[in-house]
């Protein structure tokens, strides 16, 4: 009678241990064979990174963000902080004659060790938020015109207005600093 149970027992931990192995078993036949993911890190024209797995055929991305889910940003490299007050009129987005010609040599000198650009357009206070975000974006297209017209490649041309200062802007001194264009490299 024992012998009974334990082959019984026997018999069944053995159709366990094959119905356990059948789905690895399984598995490994659907495998593909020759794929490989190739990890790495892209980072965007805000300088925010991203991770990427790509195999060649199809590819996964996915924002790379601290515990609290905030983005991980590199600092971008400003490689060029123009004052606007030596490039335009006042309340004018045409640059002058000298003006371009100074951005144009900027530029040609700049262009073979970066690979595309970012102009920001910035001004001080003393108009309308909705006033001073217009000019600083018409501004930051001018610049971004002269870059285009000697062979840079612009990724993106950006308004701040009055809404990203250097300085506050309680004095004339100040506002000066705050009326810019800053051009960001990207290598």
């Amino acid at each position: 009678m024992m012998s009974k149970a334990c082959a019984t027992l026997m018999t069944a931990a053995a159709a366990v241990s094959i119905a356990l192995t059948m789905p690895v078993a399984a598995q490994d036949e659907s495998a593909p064979v020759g794929e490989r993911y190739v990890p790495t890190i892209w980072v965007d024209p805000d300088g925010c990174e991203h991770w990427v797995m790509d195999d060649g055929a199809e590819g996964y991305m996915s924002p790379h963000v601290t515990p609290d889910g905030k983005p991980v940003c590199r600092p971008g490299l400003l490689c060029g902080l123009m004052s606007t007050d030596q490039f335009f009129a006042t309340d004018q987005h045409q640059v002058t004659a000298a003006g371009r010609k100074r951005l144009q040599d900027w530029f040609r000198e700049a262009i073979p060790n970066n690979r595309y650009f970012v102009v920001a357009g910035h001004t001080d206070s003393r108009a309308s938020d909705e006033y001073n975000m217009g000019l600083s974006q018409r501004r930051a297209n001018t610049v971004a015109q002269v870059a285009r017209s000697v062979g840079a490649r612009i990724e993106d041309v950006r308004a701040y207005g009055e809404r990203s200062p250097r300085v506050p802007n309680t004095s004339a001194a100040n506002m000066a600093q705050n009326r810019r264009v800053e051009i960001y490299c990207v290598r």
